[in-house]
């Protein structure tokens, strides 16, 4: 997914079931797999710093992981400096693959590798630290 979860899923059949294409709505399911945010310091759901969406704590992630039979929920949504960073006893990792994000970050990007036994490895995009040639 790209944000995170949602108080609004029950079923991973309600994300089979949104019709696409579609205008992503302020609020709900939708809303909140594409802009919700893991928080350390928080448990169950909270108030998202970026004003929309939820933040979700541990305990969110683990109650998703054993209700629907998955090991590991990756996400991307987040600037994250290494490029990838794990969250929740390594049951969720946010992947950024863009590295020095906008020109305003000096970020790592990652890509995530699935081998066939279902280990999970990264290759690191090193941020480029160079000064950016002007285009005339």
């Amino acid at each position: 997914m790209h944000g995170g979860l949602s108080p609004e899923m029950d079923s991973l059949d309600q994300i089979r079931a949104i019709e696409r294409p579609v205008d992503v709505p302020d609020q709900g399911l939708l809303c909140d797999l594409l802009w919700a945010d893991p928080d350390k310091d928080i448990k169950g759901w909270g108030e998202n710093d970026r004003g929309i969406s939820y933040t979700f704590g541990v305990d969110k992630v683990a109650e998703f992981l054993k209700k629907h039979d998955l090991d590991l929920i990756c996400r991307a949504h987040q600037v994250v400096e290494d490029g990838y960073e794990f969250f929740a006893d390594r049951q969720l990792v946010t992947i950024f693959s863009a590295p020095n994000y906008c020109g305003e970050f000096n970020n790592a990007g990652a890509l995530m590798c699935v081998n066939e036994s279902l280990l999970c490895s990264f290759q690191i995009l090193k941020p480029w630290k160079g000064k950016a040639e002007q285009l005339e």
